[in-house]
Protein backbone atom coordinates (compact mmCIF):
# COMPACT_ATOMS: atom_id res chain seq x y z
CA UNK A 1 0.00 0.00 0.00
CA UNK A 2 3.00 2.32 0.27
CA UNK A 3 2.80 5.26 2.61
CA UNK A 4 -0.75 6.23 1.82
CA UNK A 5 -2.25 9.27 0.17
CA UNK A 6 -3.69 12.56 1.42
CA UNK A 7 -6.46 13.98 -0.74
CA UNK A 8 -6.20 17.69 -0.05
CA UNK A 9 -9.06 20.18 -0.31
CA UNK A 10 -11.92 18.24 -1.85
CA UNK A 11 -15.57 18.35 -0.83
CA UNK A 12 -16.76 15.08 0.65
CA UNK A 13 -20.10 13.66 -0.45
CA UNK A 14 -21.20 10.94 1.91
CA UNK A 15 -24.42 9.53 3.33
CA UNK A 16 -26.46 10.65 5.14
CA UNK A 17 -24.44 13.84 5.63
CA UNK A 18 -24.60 14.96 2.01
CA UNK A 19 -22.10 17.35 0.43
CA UNK A 20 -19.75 18.98 2.94
CA UNK A 21 -17.18 21.75 2.95
CA UNK A 22 -13.63 21.46 1.63
CA UNK A 23 -11.60 19.08 3.73
CA UNK A 24 -8.76 16.56 3.63
CA UNK A 25 -8.99 12.77 3.48
CA UNK A 26 -6.03 10.72 4.69
CA UNK A 27 -5.86 7.17 3.34
CA UNK A 28 -3.55 4.66 5.00
CA UNK A 29 -3.38 0.85 4.92
CA UNK A 30 -6.42 0.59 2.70
CA UNK A 31 -8.81 2.58 4.89
CA UNK A 32 -9.82 6.19 5.47
CA UNK A 33 -7.55 7.04 8.40
CA UNK A 34 -8.81 10.59 8.99
CA UNK A 35 -11.15 13.23 7.59
CA UNK A 36 -10.66 16.85 8.56
CA UNK A 37 -9.15 20.18 7.65
CA UNK A 38 -5.42 20.80 7.78
CA UNK A 39 -4.42 17.15 8.19
CA UNK A 40 -0.72 16.37 8.34
CA UNK A 41 0.30 14.03 5.52
CA UNK A 42 3.14 12.41 7.40
CA UNK A 43 4.77 10.15 4.82
CA UNK A 44 1.67 10.05 2.61
CA UNK A 45 1.63 11.41 -0.93
CA UNK A 46 -0.31 14.68 -1.14
CA UNK A 47 -2.77 14.97 -4.02
CA UNK A 48 -4.50 18.29 -4.59
CA UNK A 49 -8.20 17.67 -5.25
CA UNK A 50 -9.47 21.21 -4.75
CA UNK A 51 -12.52 21.90 -6.88
CA UNK A 52 -13.36 18.21 -6.85
CA UNK A 53 -15.89 16.07 -5.02
CA UNK A 54 -14.77 12.96 -3.15
CA UNK A 55 -17.50 10.31 -2.94
CA UNK A 56 -17.77 6.59 -2.30
CA UNK A 57 -16.73 4.54 -5.31
CA UNK A 58 -19.58 3.80 -7.68
CA UNK A 59 -21.27 0.38 -7.64
CA UNK A 60 -22.48 -1.15 -10.91
CA UNK A 61 -25.28 -3.64 -10.41
CA UNK A 62 -25.58 -4.78 -14.03
CA UNK A 63 -22.66 -5.20 -16.44
CA UNK A 64 -21.51 -7.75 -18.99
CA UNK A 65 -17.79 -8.49 -18.87
CA UNK A 66 -18.09 -11.38 -21.36
CA UNK A 67 -15.49 -13.61 -19.70
CA UNK A 68 -15.36 -16.58 -20.01
CA UNK A 69 -15.97 -17.38 -23.64
CA UNK A 70 -16.41 -14.04 -25.40
CA UNK A 71 -13.17 -12.28 -24.63
CA UNK A 72 -13.05 -10.84 -28.15
CA UNK A 73 -15.80 -8.45 -26.97
CA UNK A 74 -14.51 -7.71 -23.44
CA UNK A 75 -12.82 -9.52 -20.58
CA UNK A 76 -12.41 -8.93 -16.88
CA UNK A 77 -9.15 -7.04 -17.45
CA UNK A 78 -10.53 -4.56 -19.99
CA UNK A 79 -13.85 -4.28 -18.15
CA UNK A 80 -12.02 -3.54 -14.89
CA UNK A 81 -9.99 -0.82 -16.59
CA UNK A 82 -13.14 0.75 -17.99
CA UNK A 83 -14.88 0.54 -14.61
CA UNK A 84 -11.98 2.09 -12.69
CA UNK A 85 -11.74 4.98 -15.15
CA UNK A 86 -15.49 5.46 -14.80
CA UNK A 87 -15.17 5.77 -11.01
CA UNK A 88 -16.45 2.31 -10.08
CA UNK A 89 -15.15 0.35 -7.10
CA UNK A 90 -17.47 -2.63 -7.62
CA UNK A 91 -19.00 -4.24 -10.69
CA UNK A 92 -21.54 -7.04 -10.58
CA UNK A 93 -21.31 -8.95 -13.84
CA UNK A 94 -24.10 -10.93 -15.47
CA UNK A 95 -23.92 -14.68 -16.07
CA UNK A 96 -24.65 -14.81 -19.82
CA UNK A 97 -21.14 -15.96 -20.64
CA UNK A 98 -19.95 -19.10 -22.46
CA UNK A 99 -20.10 -21.23 -20.41
CA UNK A 100 -22.70 -19.53 -18.26
CA UNK A 101 -21.88 -18.64 -14.66
CA UNK A 102 -24.10 -21.45 -13.43
CA UNK A 103 -21.79 -23.25 -10.99
CA UNK A 104 -19.19 -22.44 -8.36
CA UNK A 105 -16.20 -23.18 -10.60
CA UNK A 106 -17.08 -20.56 -13.19
CA UNK A 107 -18.16 -18.08 -10.50
CA UNK A 108 -14.85 -18.46 -8.68
CA UNK A 109 -12.92 -18.11 -11.93
CA UNK A 110 -14.56 -14.75 -12.69
CA UNK A 111 -14.18 -13.53 -9.12
CA UNK A 112 -10.51 -14.50 -9.01
CA UNK A 113 -9.84 -12.75 -12.31
CA UNK A 114 -11.14 -9.56 -10.75
CA UNK A 115 -8.94 -10.01 -7.69
CA UNK A 116 -5.92 -10.54 -9.95
CA UNK A 117 -6.56 -7.30 -11.83
CA UNK A 118 -6.90 -5.34 -8.57
CA UNK A 119 -8.68 -2.34 -10.07
CA UNK A 120 -12.19 -2.86 -8.68
CA UNK A 121 -14.30 -5.60 -7.15
CA UNK A 122 -15.66 -7.96 -9.79
CA UNK A 123 -18.58 -9.88 -8.33
CA UNK A 124 -20.47 -12.37 -10.51
CA UNK A 125 -24.19 -12.89 -10.49
CA UNK A 126 -25.11 -16.55 -10.95
CA UNK A 127 -27.54 -18.03 -13.44
CA UNK A 128 -30.97 -19.07 -12.22
CA UNK A 129 -31.06 -22.11 -14.49
CA UNK A 130 -28.40 -24.44 -15.83
CA UNK A 131 -26.97 -23.05 -19.03
CA UNK A 132 -29.56 -20.25 -18.77
CA UNK A 133 -31.81 -22.68 -20.66
CA UNK A 134 -34.80 -22.06 -18.39
CA UNK A 135 -35.33 -25.76 -17.67
CA UNK A 136 -33.42 -26.86 -14.54
CA UNK A 137 -32.42 -24.79 -11.53
CA UNK A 138 -28.70 -24.06 -11.23
CA UNK A 139 -26.97 -24.99 -7.92
CA UNK A 140 -27.69 -21.67 -6.25
CA UNK A 141 -26.66 -22.81 -2.77
CA UNK A 142 -23.31 -24.03 -4.06
CA UNK A 143 -22.61 -20.68 -5.73
CA UNK A 144 -23.70 -18.79 -2.63
CA UNK A 145 -21.19 -20.59 -0.41
CA UNK A 146 -18.23 -20.63 -2.81
CA UNK A 147 -15.34 -18.19 -2.80
CA UNK A 148 -17.24 -15.76 -5.04
CA UNK A 149 -20.13 -15.58 -2.55
CA UNK A 150 -22.79 -15.25 -5.26
CA UNK A 151 -25.98 -13.71 -3.87
CA UNK A 152 -27.65 -12.40 -7.02
CA UNK A 153 -29.22 -14.75 -9.57
CA UNK A 154 -30.46 -14.00 -13.07
CA UNK A 155 -30.78 -15.54 -16.52
CA UNK A 156 -30.22 -12.04 -17.90
CA UNK A 157 -30.43 -11.87 -21.66
CA UNK A 158 -33.05 -14.60 -21.48
CA UNK A 159 -36.24 -14.48 -19.39
CA UNK A 160 -37.16 -17.48 -17.25
CA UNK A 161 -40.35 -18.24 -19.16
CA UNK A 162 -41.48 -21.18 -17.03
CA UNK A 163 -43.34 -19.61 -14.11
CA UNK A 164 -43.06 -22.74 -11.97
CA UNK A 165 -39.26 -22.73 -12.30
CA UNK A 166 -39.15 -19.02 -11.46
CA UNK A 167 -41.31 -19.67 -8.41
CA UNK A 168 -38.98 -22.46 -7.22
CA UNK A 169 -35.97 -20.21 -7.78
CA UNK A 170 -37.54 -17.51 -5.63
CA UNK A 171 -38.41 -19.98 -2.89
CA UNK A 172 -34.84 -21.24 -2.84
CA UNK A 173 -33.39 -17.72 -2.97
CA UNK A 174 -35.53 -16.69 0.01
CA UNK A 175 -33.92 -19.39 2.17
CA UNK A 176 -30.51 -17.86 1.29
CA UNK A 177 -31.66 -14.23 1.49
CA UNK A 178 -30.36 -14.00 -2.07
CA UNK A 179 -31.63 -11.64 -4.75
CA UNK A 180 -33.52 -12.78 -7.84
CA UNK A 181 -32.85 -10.40 -10.73
CA UNK A 182 -35.53 -10.50 -13.38
CA UNK A 183 -35.00 -9.95 -17.09
CA UNK A 184 -38.69 -9.25 -17.64
CA UNK A 185 -39.79 -10.25 -21.10
CA UNK A 186 -42.54 -12.30 -22.72
CA UNK A 187 -40.71 -13.97 -25.65
CA UNK A 188 -43.85 -14.74 -27.63
CA UNK A 189 -44.41 -10.98 -27.94
CA UNK A 190 -40.80 -9.87 -28.42
CA UNK A 191 -39.49 -12.57 -30.76
CA UNK A 192 -37.89 -11.06 -33.85
CA UNK A 193 -38.39 -7.51 -32.59
CA UNK A 194 -35.79 -4.88 -33.37
CA UNK A 195 -37.04 -1.75 -31.59
CA UNK A 196 -39.97 -0.36 -29.63
CA UNK A 197 -43.32 -1.06 -31.24
CA UNK A 198 -45.00 2.19 -32.18
CA UNK A 199 -44.93 5.08 -34.62
CA UNK A 200 -41.21 4.88 -35.37
CA UNK A 201 -41.09 1.11 -35.89
CA UNK A 202 -43.89 1.53 -38.44
CA UNK A 203 -42.10 4.45 -40.08
CA UNK A 204 -38.80 2.56 -40.32
CA UNK A 205 -40.31 -0.76 -41.33
CA UNK A 206 -38.78 -2.62 -38.38
CA UNK A 207 -40.54 -5.25 -36.33
CA UNK A 208 -41.49 -3.84 -32.96
CA UNK A 209 -41.20 -5.07 -29.38
CA UNK A 210 -44.37 -3.97 -27.56
CA UNK A 211 -44.15 -2.52 -24.04
CA UNK A 212 -46.46 -5.31 -22.90
CA UNK A 213 -43.66 -7.81 -23.48
CA UNK A 214 -41.81 -6.29 -20.53
CA UNK A 215 -44.84 -5.42 -18.46
CA UNK A 216 -46.27 -8.95 -18.46
CA UNK A 217 -42.92 -10.21 -17.14
CA UNK A 218 -42.77 -7.51 -14.48
CA UNK A 219 -46.31 -8.27 -13.33
CA UNK A 220 -45.68 -12.03 -13.16
CA UNK A 221 -42.49 -11.73 -11.16
CA UNK A 222 -44.00 -9.25 -8.70
CA UNK A 223 -46.83 -11.75 -8.18
CA UNK A 224 -44.29 -14.52 -7.55
CA UNK A 225 -42.31 -12.33 -5.16
CA UNK A 226 -45.50 -11.67 -3.20
CA UNK A 227 -46.24 -15.39 -3.17
CA UNK A 228 -42.76 -16.50 -2.05
CA UNK A 229 -41.49 -13.56 -0.01
CA UNK A 230 -38.29 -13.51 -2.08
CA UNK A 231 -36.32 -10.34 -2.74
CA UNK A 232 -36.89 -9.34 -6.37
CA UNK A 233 -34.88 -6.86 -8.40
CA UNK A 234 -36.20 -5.83 -11.79
CA UNK A 235 -33.44 -5.15 -14.29
CA UNK A 236 -33.51 -2.35 -16.89
CA UNK A 237 -37.15 -1.26 -16.56
CA UNK A 238 -38.12 0.79 -19.60
CA UNK A 239 -41.86 1.53 -19.67
CA UNK A 240 -44.33 3.73 -17.83
CA UNK A 241 -46.50 0.76 -16.91
CA UNK A 242 -43.51 -1.14 -15.51
CA UNK A 243 -42.70 1.65 -13.05
CA UNK A 244 -46.40 1.91 -12.12
CA UNK A 245 -46.31 -1.80 -11.23
CA UNK A 246 -43.15 -1.30 -9.15
CA UNK A 247 -44.63 1.74 -7.43
CA UNK A 248 -47.70 -0.26 -6.44
CA UNK A 249 -45.57 -3.19 -5.21
CA UNK A 250 -43.55 -0.87 -3.00
CA UNK A 251 -46.69 0.77 -1.68
CA UNK A 252 -47.86 -2.68 -0.60
CA UNK A 253 -44.56 -3.34 1.18
CA UNK A 254 -43.25 -6.04 -1.15
CA UNK A 255 -39.46 -6.66 -1.28
CA UNK A 256 -39.15 -5.29 -4.82
CA UNK A 257 -36.46 -2.98 -6.19
CA UNK A 258 -35.58 -1.90 -9.71
CA UNK A 259 -32.99 -0.20 -11.86
CA UNK A 260 -33.01 1.99 -14.96
CA UNK A 261 -30.17 2.39 -17.43
CA UNK A 262 -28.73 5.70 -18.55
CA UNK A 263 -29.75 5.05 -22.16
CA UNK A 264 -33.39 4.43 -21.26
CA UNK A 265 -33.66 7.81 -19.50
CA UNK A 266 -31.62 9.86 -21.98
CA UNK A 267 -32.71 8.46 -25.35
CA UNK A 268 -35.99 7.46 -27.01
CA UNK A 269 -37.08 5.58 -30.10
CA UNK A 270 -37.17 8.71 -32.26
CA UNK A 271 -33.37 8.52 -32.34
CA UNK A 272 -33.38 5.40 -34.52
CA UNK A 273 -34.49 7.17 -37.70
CA UNK A 274 -31.00 6.83 -39.20
CA UNK A 275 -30.79 3.12 -38.27
CA UNK A 276 -27.85 3.66 -35.93
CA UNK A 277 -27.12 0.20 -34.49
CA UNK A 278 -25.56 1.84 -31.42
CA UNK A 279 -29.13 2.76 -30.52
CA UNK A 280 -30.25 -0.87 -30.62
CA UNK A 281 -30.66 -2.47 -27.22
CA UNK A 282 -32.95 -4.84 -25.32
CA UNK A 283 -35.23 -3.67 -23.79
CA UNK A 284 -35.45 -1.23 -26.69
CA UNK A 285 -35.46 2.53 -26.42
CA UNK A 286 -39.06 3.43 -25.70
CA UNK A 287 -41.28 6.43 -26.41
CA UNK A 288 -40.77 9.94 -25.10
CA UNK A 289 -43.74 9.38 -22.78
CA UNK A 290 -42.00 6.34 -21.30
CA UNK A 291 -38.80 8.34 -20.78
CA UNK A 292 -40.76 11.04 -18.96
CA UNK A 293 -42.33 8.39 -16.71
CA UNK A 294 -38.92 6.90 -15.93
CA UNK A 295 -37.55 10.31 -14.99
CA UNK A 296 -40.52 10.91 -12.70
CA UNK A 297 -39.96 7.50 -11.10
CA UNK A 298 -36.30 8.33 -10.54
CA UNK A 299 -37.23 11.58 -8.84
CA UNK A 300 -39.91 10.10 -6.58
CA UNK A 301 -37.75 7.14 -5.51
CA UNK A 302 -39.65 4.37 -7.29
CA UNK A 303 -36.49 3.56 -9.25
CA UNK A 304 -33.73 2.64 -6.83
CA UNK A 305 -30.62 2.34 -8.98
CA UNK A 306 -29.04 3.84 -12.08
CA UNK A 307 -27.18 1.10 -13.94
CA UNK A 308 -25.36 0.91 -17.27
CA UNK A 309 -26.17 -2.59 -18.58
CA UNK A 310 -22.65 -2.31 -20.02
CA UNK A 311 -22.88 -4.59 -23.07
CA UNK A 312 -19.71 -4.58 -25.18
CA UNK A 313 -19.65 -5.96 -28.71
CA UNK A 314 -17.02 -6.33 -31.41
CA UNK A 315 -17.18 -3.88 -34.35
CA UNK A 316 -18.45 -6.48 -36.83
CA UNK A 317 -21.40 -7.22 -34.54
CA UNK A 318 -22.59 -3.62 -34.65
CA UNK A 319 -21.38 -2.39 -38.03
CA UNK A 320 -23.90 -4.42 -39.99
CA UNK A 321 -27.54 -4.35 -41.08
CA UNK A 322 -29.84 -3.20 -38.28
CA UNK A 323 -31.79 -6.44 -38.04
CA UNK A 324 -28.55 -8.45 -37.79
CA UNK A 325 -26.80 -6.20 -35.24
CA UNK A 326 -26.42 -7.29 -31.63
CA UNK A 327 -28.38 -5.55 -28.87
CA UNK A 328 -26.44 -3.46 -26.36
CA UNK A 329 -24.32 -0.45 -25.55
CA UNK A 330 -21.26 0.19 -23.37
CA UNK A 331 -21.62 2.57 -20.45
CA UNK A 332 -19.09 2.24 -17.63
CA UNK A 333 -16.93 5.17 -18.77
CA UNK A 334 -19.73 7.62 -19.49
CA UNK A 335 -22.35 6.95 -16.81
CA UNK A 336 -21.28 9.42 -14.14
CA UNK A 337 -20.85 12.32 -16.57
CA UNK A 338 -24.18 11.57 -18.24
CA UNK A 339 -25.93 11.56 -14.88
CA UNK A 340 -24.28 14.82 -13.83
CA UNK A 341 -24.97 16.55 -17.13
CA UNK A 342 -28.44 15.30 -18.02
CA UNK A 343 -29.99 14.64 -14.60
CA UNK A 344 -28.28 16.81 -11.99
CA UNK A 345 -27.74 19.97 -14.04
CA UNK A 346 -31.31 19.81 -15.34
CA UNK A 347 -32.75 19.43 -11.84
CA UNK A 348 -34.20 15.93 -12.24
CA UNK A 349 -32.11 14.75 -9.28
CA UNK A 350 -30.00 16.50 -6.69
CA UNK A 351 -26.32 15.61 -6.66
CA UNK A 352 -26.81 13.68 -3.44
CA UNK A 353 -29.75 11.66 -4.79
CA UNK A 354 -27.93 10.91 -8.02
CA UNK A 355 -24.85 9.61 -6.22
CA UNK A 356 -27.03 7.63 -3.83
CA UNK A 357 -28.51 5.74 -6.81
CA UNK A 358 -24.98 5.01 -8.04
CA UNK A 359 -23.44 3.98 -4.71
CA UNK A 360 -25.51 3.48 -1.57
CA UNK A 361 -28.64 1.98 -3.14
CA UNK A 362 -26.94 -0.79 -5.16
CA UNK A 363 -24.67 -1.69 -2.24
CA UNK A 364 -27.70 -2.01 0.05
CA UNK A 365 -29.65 -4.09 -2.45
CA UNK A 366 -26.71 -6.50 -2.75
CA UNK A 367 -26.15 -6.44 1.02
CA UNK A 368 -22.48 -5.65 0.48
CA UNK A 369 -22.02 -5.19 4.20
CA UNK A 370 -21.50 -8.94 4.40
CA UNK A 371 -18.16 -8.31 2.73
CA UNK A 372 -17.42 -5.36 4.98
CA UNK A 373 -18.03 -2.98 2.09
CA UNK A 374 -19.08 0.49 3.26
CA UNK A 375 -20.24 3.08 0.69
CA UNK A 376 -19.15 6.04 2.78
CA UNK A 377 -16.26 8.44 3.33
CA UNK A 378 -15.56 8.35 7.05
CA UNK A 379 -12.82 7.28 9.40
CA UNK A 380 -12.31 3.54 9.46
CA UNK A 381 -14.20 2.85 6.22
CA UNK A 382 -12.46 0.98 3.39
CA UNK A 383 -10.87 3.50 1.04
CA UNK A 384 -12.87 2.89 -2.15
CA UNK A 385 -13.41 6.38 -3.52
CA UNK A 386 -14.13 8.35 -6.65
CA UNK A 387 -12.79 11.89 -7.08
CA UNK A 388 -14.52 13.86 -9.82
CA UNK A 389 -14.58 17.46 -10.98
CA UNK A 390 -18.19 18.44 -11.67
CA UNK A 391 -17.14 21.42 -13.81
CA UNK A 392 -14.78 19.75 -16.26
CA UNK A 393 -16.17 19.60 -19.79
CA UNK A 394 -15.16 16.88 -22.22
CA UNK A 395 -16.27 15.31 -25.46
CA UNK A 396 -16.95 11.57 -25.57
CA UNK A 397 -14.39 9.90 -27.84
CA UNK A 398 -15.01 6.16 -28.08
CA UNK A 399 -11.46 5.65 -29.39
CA UNK A 400 -10.18 6.63 -25.94
CA UNK A 401 -12.25 4.04 -24.05
CA UNK A 402 -10.43 1.54 -21.85
CA UNK A 403 -13.15 -0.95 -22.71
CA UNK A 404 -12.35 -3.25 -25.60
CA UNK A 405 -15.64 -2.16 -27.21
CA UNK A 406 -16.70 1.12 -28.83
CA UNK A 407 -20.46 0.61 -29.23
CA UNK A 408 -21.80 3.81 -27.68
CA UNK A 409 -24.54 6.19 -28.81
CA UNK A 410 -22.80 9.06 -27.02
CA UNK A 411 -19.81 9.59 -29.30
CA UNK A 412 -19.28 13.32 -29.82
CA UNK A 413 -21.50 14.33 -26.89
CA UNK A 414 -20.20 17.22 -24.79
CA UNK A 415 -20.53 16.35 -21.11
CA UNK A 416 -19.73 18.10 -17.85
CA UNK A 417 -18.16 16.26 -14.93
CA UNK A 418 -15.23 13.88 -15.19
CA UNK A 419 -13.48 11.32 -13.02
CA UNK A 420 -10.07 12.61 -11.94
CA UNK A 421 -8.94 9.89 -9.54
CA UNK A 422 -10.23 6.53 -8.38
CA UNK A 423 -9.01 5.01 -5.13
CA UNK A 424 -9.48 1.26 -4.70
CA UNK A 425 -8.36 -0.55 -1.58
CA UNK A 426 -6.37 2.54 -0.63
CA UNK A 427 -4.44 2.76 -3.89
CA UNK A 428 -4.78 5.38 -6.60
CA UNK A 429 -5.71 3.06 -9.46
CA UNK A 430 -6.74 6.01 -11.64
CA UNK A 431 -4.71 9.20 -11.52
CA UNK A 432 -5.57 12.34 -13.48
CA UNK A 433 -8.16 10.46 -15.47
CA UNK A 434 -5.94 7.61 -16.61
CA UNK A 435 -4.84 4.29 -15.20
CA UNK A 436 -2.13 4.71 -12.62
CA UNK A 437 1.10 2.75 -13.09
CA UNK A 438 2.10 0.74 -10.07
CA UNK A 439 2.63 -2.71 -8.69
CA UNK A 440 0.00 -5.26 -9.62
CA UNK A 441 -2.06 -6.03 -6.55
CA UNK A 442 -3.13 -9.40 -7.89
CA UNK A 443 0.30 -11.04 -8.06
CA UNK A 444 0.45 -12.25 -4.48
CA UNK A 445 -3.15 -13.38 -4.55
CA UNK A 446 -2.62 -15.35 -7.74
CA UNK A 447 0.25 -17.20 -6.12
CA UNK A 448 -1.96 -17.89 -3.11
CA UNK A 449 -4.81 -19.19 -5.24
CA UNK A 450 -2.44 -21.38 -7.24
CA UNK A 451 -1.32 -22.85 -3.95
CA UNK A 452 -4.93 -23.35 -2.88
CA UNK A 453 -4.73 -21.02 0.09
CA UNK A 454 -7.38 -18.43 -0.79
CA UNK A 455 -10.77 -18.78 0.87
CA UNK A 456 -13.52 -16.83 2.55
CA UNK A 457 -11.09 -14.62 4.44
CA UNK A 458 -9.44 -13.52 1.21
CA UNK A 459 -12.86 -12.89 -0.33
CA UNK A 460 -13.86 -10.64 2.55
CA UNK A 461 -10.49 -8.86 2.51
CA UNK A 462 -10.61 -8.20 -1.22
CA UNK A 463 -14.17 -6.96 -1.08
CA UNK A 464 -13.80 -4.77 1.96
CA UNK A 465 -10.68 -3.13 0.63
CA UNK A 466 -8.62 -3.82 3.74
CA UNK A 467 -6.27 -6.46 2.36
CA UNK A 468 -2.56 -6.18 1.81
Amino acid sequence: MGNGVLLRGGRVLSFPAGLGAETDILVEKGVVAAVGQGLSPGRAEVVDVSGCIVAPGLVELHAHLREPGMEYKEDVASGSRAAACGGYSAVFCMPNTEPAIDNSSVAEYVFDRGVDEGLCMVLPHGAITQGRAGETLAPMGEMGTCRAGVMGFSDDGSPVSDSEIMRRAMEYARTMNALVISHSEEPSLSAGGQMNEGYYSTLLGLRGIPPESEEIGVFRDICLAEKTGARLHLAHVSTARSVDLVRDAKRRGLPVTCEVTTHHILLDDSGLTDYDTNMKMNPPLRSKADVDALLEALADGTIDVIATDHAPHAPHEKETEFDRAEFGVVGLETCLALVLTRLVETGVLSLEKALEKLTLAPSRIMDMGRWGYMPTVEEGAPANLVVFNPETEWIVDPRAFKSRARNTPYGGWRLRGRVVHTVFRGRLVVREGDLSPGPEQGTARKKQKDAGRVGAGERASAAAGTGD
